[in-house]
């Protein structure tokens, strides 16, 4: 294949038109839901001209209609991903897929859209591999940088050998939806099918970890001692628990069994199945310790959370939050042990037999979840001459470069200048932020210079609310240095949404206007 090609382009699909509305239904600036068929359009107009796009957001489906329209992009109310309402391309992340983009015709004051049925996402153009390509790229790494990296190099028609090296048991997937969900079948976490990394010539080795880079040679030792060759390496071991390594407790009894660590899509299943009915207690009031929690809710014996501070959340989030996240998994049972610690875990014949708390208590447990934090993966640079900051994460440029030629980082285990910071180095854990830096380590690859001007606001001083959090509706406004850099809301929507597109345009909302 020596061109960009779109899959399924030439297949024959059922054309179906309808009349939607009437030219004066909609103003500039407003978007709808219409139906063709039995299928849901987002009708927009724009500058005087209506659009067809699909209605939901390609991530999790999101209704579309329920997001904002900006100019000719509309962002997802529920995880910002962003859509071009001409083409129906993502701009921005979570996500994949873009929007299908449907005929418009407008005759005798009335607006037709033309569909073909079924056809709800579309994959971007892409090429694959011409064998007579020696060209190597390696990405180490599982996560969605190495994901989009090389899914951005085949739709900038790269047609070269790309290799993706990951740990896991699993090509790529969703890691957010483990802590949420953890007897989910791998069949339903998958990012792309083995027939999609076929089709467009990338090679996926699952189980095999790269244990030393050496850059003079560009060539990478893996665990089975054999070496590979790259021309173009990018280093993206860190997302989640897979691109971090998980905290370890440090305590006595850590080793005991039915301490569990959430890092591979096995971990969560056997915590599924160690937690059904019986006493679980989880170490750590983060994301990740909360919805852990909240599955077991209705599954586990009972469940018990054990915090640091006042409240979950406290310190990402804010007291005020934080308390009502505590209350609502009250609600289902669950017991909190805040401004607390764990000194020992007890046992009884090598398994888990409680938690022994700083305060004297001991809960009683058959199984231990610890989610205390995470580390960047990056012990495998070690003398490879790439820069790591005190944290061991890879320190990078806005072009994704390291200090090391041809070397590239993207993701979790990267130290960044956040623009919105006045370039200050951040290390941000963030699902969105690594499929978006992990496009433009691709394009720099390519030579086409492109920065990460992602927003993502790193640390506050006030928070200000709309609404009321006990009534469990609001937005908050995290301002620092007397501007927003951040926002969160529940039953709000889509003012995130709306905050978040601004700030993508690089706009400043300062306290003053969020007040």
């Amino acid at each position: 294949m020596n061109r960009c090609q779109e899959p399924g382009q030439g297949e024959e699909q059922e054309e179906v038109t309808g009349m939607v509305c009437q030219e004066a239904d909609l103003k500039d600036g407003q978007m709808k839901e219409v139906t063709v068929g039995d299928q849901t359009v987002l009708l927009v107009r724009t500058q005087g001209q209506y659009s067809a796009v699909g209605s939901q957001c390609s991530h999790y489906n999101a209704p579309l209609v329920k997001g904002v329209l900006v100019g000719d992009r509309v962002r997802c109310p529920f995880h910002g991903a962003c859509f071009n309402v001409r083409t129906g391309d993502i701009e921005e992340y979570p996500g994949l897929d873009c929007l299908p983009s449907y005929k418009v015709k407008v005759e005798d004051g009335k607006v037709y859209v033309s569909i073909h049925k079924n056809l709800t996402k579309r994959v971007k153009e892409m090429c694959s591999r011409v064998p007579d390509i020696k060209h190597t790229i390696l990405l180490v790494g599982g996560g969605p940088a190495s994901l989009i990296c090389a899914e951005t190099l085949r739709q900038n028609c790269y047609q070269g050998r790309i290799v993706m090296v990951t740990k896991d048991t699993l090509p790529p997937y969703d890691k957010p939806k483990l802590s949420k969900a953890l007897d989910l079948d791998s069949s339903h976490i998958l990012l792309r099918t083995s027939d999609f990394y076929q089709q467009h010539g990338v090679e996926v080795w699952t189980q095999k970890e790269v244990v030393s880079v050496n850059p003079a040679d560009k060539a990478v030792k893996l665990s089975d001692g054999s070496l590979q060759r790259y021309d173009q390496l990018l280093i993206a071991t860190g997302h989640f628990a897979n691109c971090f390594v998980a905290r370890p407790l440090d305590c006595p009894g850590r080793d005991l069994k039915g301490v569990k660590l959430l890092q591979r899509y096995e971990d969560a299943k056997e915590i599924h199945n160690s937690g059904l009915g019986r006493k679980a207690v989880v170490i750590g009031s983060s994301f990740i310790g909360m919805e852990v929690a909240s599955y077991l809710s209705n599954k586990a014996a009972s469940v018990a959370v054990i915090g640091t501070s006042r409240y979950p959340y406290e310190r990402s989030l804010g007291p005020e939050i934080g308390k009502m996240s505590l209350h609502m998994l009250e609600e289902q049972n669950v017991k909190f042990y805040m401004n607390d610690g764990v000194t020992e875990i007890q046992g009884e014949d090598g398994k888990v037999k409680g938690v022994v708390l700083k305060s004297g208590r001991v809960l009683e447990a058959d199984v231990v979840i610890a989610g205390i934090g995470v580390i960047p993966n990056s012990d495998f640079l070690a003398g490879s001459e790439l820069e790591v900051d005190s944290r061991k994460a890879v320190i990078v440029d806005k072009f994704m470069r390291t200090n090391v030629p041809d070397v590239f980082s993207a993701g979790d285990v990267t130290s960044f200048p956040l623009t919105i910071r006045g370039d200050q180095r951040v290390n941000v854990g963030h699902w969105q932020m690594s499929h978006a830096q992990g496009r433009v380590a691709a394009l720099n690859m390519l030579k086409k210079p492109t920065r990460c001007e992602e927003s993502y606001g790193e640390g506050y001083t006030e928070i200000i609310f709309k609404g009321k959090v006990e009534e469990r509706k609001f937005l908050a406004f995290y301002i620092k240095d007397e501007v927003v850099v951040a926002a969160a809301s529940l039953m709000f929507d889509p003012a995130v949404a709306r905050l978040a597109e601004l700030m993508a345009t690089g706009q400043i909302i300062t306290k003053a206007q969020a007040q």
